[in-house]
C-alpha cells in the first residue's frame, strides 16, 4: 500500500513553492530560507567557487541577496561533503558525489568476472572518470546499450578492434564507445566518417542479401568505393558530405539495378536505349549519383559496350549582392547577433565562401599571427590573411570554445564537438549560422563570384583549398577578367 494514502497527503507533505524559482512542483530540500525544488537544488550542489562573505573556496548552495555563497555563511545544516572522498558536491545514493558513484558504476560495467574491472581497460576508465561533469558520464552508462558494450568488452565477447565495432548491431552506440576508445589510446586513430561509411556498407549489404545483383554492388563498393575513401581520409579527414555522397551513389546503383530488373535485362545486356530512357524519367541529383556507378561499370567491362552519358546540367545556387553581403558581414560583429561561434562560423563564410564541412575541421592552429600581428587563417596554401576587424573575432573564437567540458576537453578543434575527439557535425554548425540569419548556400556562392572577380580563380582555390576547376567555372559564370589566367605557380 502506498505511503499516502490520497494524492492530497503526497501535495501537502512533498509539493510546494519553491523559494528561489517561484514555481510549484516537488520540493528537493528544505533551507532555512525554504522549500527548493530539484532544478534549484541540483544548481546550488553543483555551484562552486569562492565564497564572497568569508573568501573560502568551497561549494556555495547559499543564497544571499541573489549571491551564491558556502553553507555555513547561508546557515544551511545540510551535508554536502561525500562519505568516501570528502569532496563537498551534489551527492547520490549512499551520501556519495557523483564522480565516486561514477568510479562504482564503471567498475560494475568493466568487471571481467573477476569481480574487478578489466587491467586491460584501464585507460578507459581514467578518461571516463576525468570527465569535468561527471554527470554527463553518468548519464551516458544510465543508456541500456551502452552497459551492454562495456560489459561485452570487458568479458571480452566484443573484441576491441574496429572490425568488431563495425560489425556491432547496435552501431551508434558502439561508435560512440569507440571514439572514446580511440581517445584514450586503446584503439588506433582512425578517420571518423570512413569508420561510420564502412558500418553503413556492412549493414546496407545485410540488407540487400537476397537480391541477385548483390554481387555487382558489393564489387562496387569494396573495390572502388571504399578504396576512394580511404585514399582521401589518408590526404585530409573526410567529411560528413563525403560519407553521405558515398551511399547515395550505392543505393542509386541499387535502383538502377532493379529498374533493370523490372525492364526485363540486366547490366550486362543494357544497351545505349536503356540508359537513355533510365536518365529521361529521373532528376539531374538522381542522374548524378548515378554516374559513378555507371563510369566503374563502363571501365571494368561489366557494360555490354561503351555508351555515351548523357550530359548533367550544372545549376548556379542562389545569389547575394555585394550590398547584402556587406550588411551580412556588419552584423557577425554585433555581439547581440548571436553566440561567438555562430558569428565566427558566418565569418569565415562571409570572407572566405568556406562550407560548413570545411570550416568544422579547422583547428586552433590553423589560425596564427606573424611576426608583424597579421591574423593569417590556413584554408590552403599560403595561409590566407584575415582583415580587421574579422581578425579579432576569429581570435576570440579561438580562444573561448565551447564544447570543453567533457570528453573533449583537450580537442584542438576550433569548433568541438559533444563526442570524444570529434569536431561538430557540419549539420550542426549550419543550423547555428542559419539560426543568427545567415543564408549559407547563397553566402559562399556570391562569396566566391566576389573573391575570384578580385583574383586569378588558380590563386583563389590555391589559397582557399577550392579545386581549380571549381573556381575556374565560378570566375566563367560571373564573366570575370582572369579567365586566361594560367593555373600554375606564380609569385605571390
Amino acid at each position: 500500500m502506498s505511503a499516502y494514502r490520497t494524492r492530497e497527503q503526497y501535495e501537502r507533505w512533498h509539493m510546494g513553492t519553491c523559494v528561489r524559482c517561484g514555481r510549484k512542483g516537488a520540493s528537493r530540500a528544505a533551507f532555512w530560507e525554504g522549500l527548493i525544488c530539484r532544478t534549484c537544488y541540483e544548481k546550488a550542489a553543483n555551484t562552486h567557487g569562492t565564497c564572497p562573505e568569508c573568501g573560502a573556496d568551497r561549494l556555495l548552495p547559499g543564497r544571499h541577496d541573489r549571491t551564491a555563497i558556502c553553507r555555513d555563511c547561508a546557515g544551511i545544516t545540510r551535508d554536502f561533503h561525500c562519505d568516501r572522498c570528502g569532496t563537498e558536491a551534489h551527492l547520490l545514493g549512499g551520501r556519495l558525489c557523483e564522480r565516486c558513484t561514477l568510479a562504482d558504476r564503471l567498475d560494475e560495467f568493466l568487471d571481467d568476472g573477476t569481480g574487478h574491472p578489466n587491467p586491460q581497460l584501464g585507460l578507459l576508465r581514467e578518461t571516463v572518470l576525468a570527465m569535468p561533469r561527471p554527470k554527463s558520464a553518468l548519464a551516458w552508462l544510465h543508456r541500456p546499450k551502452a552497459r551492454l558494450l562495456l560489459r561485452e568488452l570487458a568479458t571480452g565477447s566484443l573484441p576491441l578492434t574496429h572490425d568488431a565495432f563495425r560489425r556491432h548491431p547496435e552501431w551508434r552506440a558502439a561508435a560512440h564507445l569507440r571514439d572514446l576508445l580511440m581517445t584514450c589510446g586503446l584503439l588506433p586513430q582512425a578517420d571518423k566518417y570512413l569508420l561510420h561509411h564502412e558500418s553503413w556498407l556492412h549493414r546496407r549489404l545485410g540488407e540487400l542479401h537476397d537480391q541477385a545483383h548483390l554481387p555487382t554492388l558489393e564489387q562496387f563498393a569494396t573495390w572502388h568505393q571504399l578504396p576512394k575513401l580511404r585514399t582521401r581520409a589518408e590526404r585530409r579527414p573526410l567529411t560528413p558530405s563525403a560519407s553521405s555522397h558515398a551511399a547515395q551513389q550505392f543505393n542509386r546503383a541499387h535502383e538502377f539495378l532493379t529498374w533493370l530488373n523490372g525492364q526485363g535485362t540486366t547490366l550486362e545486356k543494357v544497351g545505349q536505349a536503356g540508359i537513355d530512357r533510365w536518365h529521361a524519367i529521373h532528376k539531374p541529383h538522381e542522374q548524378r549519383a548515378l554516374r559513378a556507378f555507371l563510369t566503374w561499370a563502363r571501365d571494368t567491362g561489366r557494360l555490354p559496350s561503351r555508351p555515351a552519358f548523357p550530359r548533367l546540367a550544372i545549376t548556379e545556387g542562389p545569389q547575394l549582392t555585394q550590398h547584402r553581403r556587406l550588411e551580412l558581414l556588419r552584423r557577425v560583429l554585433d555581439e547581440s547577433a548571436g553566440p561567438l561561434r555562430s558569428r565566427a562560423a558566418a565569418c569565415l563564410m562571409l570572407l572566405f565562401a568556406q562550407p560548413a564541412s570545411r570550416i568544422v575541421l579547422l583547428t586552433t592552429d590553423d589560425i596564427s599571427q606573424d611576426t608583424g600581428g597579421q591574423v593569417l587563417i590556413r584554408l590552403g596554401d599560403p595561409p590566407a590573411p584575415v582583415p580587421e576587424p574579422f581578425a579579432d573575432l576569429l581570435l576570440q573564437a579561438r580562444d573561448q570554445r565551447t564544447n570543453m567540458n567533457t570528453t573533449n576537453r583537450d580537442a584542438a578543434w576550433l569548433f568541438p564537438g559533444r563526442r570524444a575527439g570529434r569536431p561538430m557535425h557540419p549539420h550542426s554548425l549550419a543550423d547555428l549560422i542559419r539560426d543568427i540569419g545567415i543564408p549559407g548556400t547563397a553566402v559562399r556562392t556570391s562569396a566566391l563570384r566576389q573573391l575570384v572577380l578580385q583574383a586569378p580563380a588558380p590563386v583563389i582555390a590555391r589559397a582557399l583549398g577550392f579545386h581549380d576547376k571549381t573556381t575556374t567555372r565560378v570566375v566563367a559564370q560571373a564573366g570575370g577578367t582572369w579567365n586566361r589566367y594560367a593555373p600554375s605557380d606564380h609569385a605571390q
